[in-house]
This record gives C-alpha cells, structure tokens and sequence, in this order.
C-alpha cells in the first residue's frame, strides 16, 4: 500500500470531514471538558468545527486523507476563528459551570498566539478505525512541507500528550503549557520552517 492520497476537501465532502472531526474529538480531554454532555458535544460540536476553523473550507485549507477518514482543517495569515461563536457554543453546553477557567484558558491562548505571519492548525482528526496508519502524520507532512517552501511557520495547541509527541516530531516546540482551574492542559507549538533545496 503507497502513502496516502491527500487533497483538498470541496464543498461536496465538508460535512463528512465535519463528522471526521466530530468522531476523532469524541475522547479529546479538553473538548469534552468543554462539551461534557454527550447530548451536547453531538449537537453543538459541528457547529463549534465551523466556527473554530470553518474559514479554511473556502480557502482551500482544509486537506483530507484516506477519502475523510483523516482531515486537518489549516488558517492561512490573516483568517481567525469566530470567537463570539465559540464562546457562545461554550455557554450553550456548559453555562456558567466553569466559565471563568474557560475564560481564563481563551486568554492564555490568545496570549501566546504568535502576531508573526504564520499558519494555525485548529483542528486535525483520524477516525478511530483509521488510527495507526500514519494518516495525521501524512496530513501534517503535506501542509508543513509547503510551508517549509514558503519560509512560514505554524502553530497549534496540543491537547493531548500524545499529539504533542507527534507535533513534536514533525517539527513543533513547546512554547507554553495552557491550563487554568479545572482545565487539561493543553500545549501551545510554534514549527518554524525548515530550510528546503529548490
């Protein structure tokens, strides 16, 4: 079996990369602490998938492997999430349970969010049956490689160790741990690019 096809999800795959993401957060520790309810993480979390990355479907962001059984959904310099959507999203699930270490945790991460041009990865899932084929890495090689011929860095924030394991191998350091109050951590990473040979 050769390396995964990857390529751009159009419009007539959005909804099935929405549900990639929605399946692979299922267990995320900080997006259920956020949408502890089942009830609530299946209705509200398609619509939290728009609002935190939906901008990188029209720009041609967001990248699929495997059909959609992997999908990283990328912001390109100068797109930034809906915050006001998102807020609201967290309010609807959770009211005012937690909401000051919910602010708190917005604001560490709007903190350390770099001001340089860059790429922001907000999201990225595997289906759990598709775990452990090298689909994620597959996304991450494709996006990064570019940016290395770009000269453009990236950043993320890992919410798991394990991903923060696989961030770091392609290339991501930690520049600060994210947790207030009852909160997971979370790993904010900043890839700078990589000299490439034209």
């Amino acid at each position: 079996m050769g390396p995964p096809l990857i390529s751009r999800v159009d419009s007539s795959r959005r909804d099935a990369a929405v549900a990639t993401l929605t399946m692979a957060s299922a267990a995320d520790p900080v997006l259920r602490w956020v949408f502890p309810e089942p009830e609530a993480f299946l209705r509200l979390f398609p619509r939290f998938v728009m609002a935190f990355a939906g901008a990188s479907f029209e720009r041609g962001a967001a990248d699929r492997a495997d059909e959609t059984a992997a999908v990283a959904l990328w912001l390109p310099p100068g797109l930034s999430s809906d915050e006001d959507a998102m807020v609201a999203l967290f309010d609807e699930a959770r009211g005012d349970d937690g909401k000051a270490d919910r602010q708190a945790v917005m604001d560490q991460m709007d903190a350390v969010h770099p001001h340089e041009t860059h790429w922001y990865l907000p999201l990225i899932g595997v289906e759990p049956m598709a775990l452990g084929r090298g689909l994620g890495s597959a996304l991450l090689q494709h996006r990064t490689s570019q940016l290395d011929r770009d000269g453009l860095p990236a950043y993320l924030e890992a919410t798991t160790a394990r991903n923060r394991d696989l961030y770091a191998l392609h290339g991501f350091e930690v520049l600060r741990v994210i947790q207030a109050g009852a909160s997971p951590q979370m790993w904010a990473m900043l890839r700078r690019p990589r000299p490439t040979t034209r």
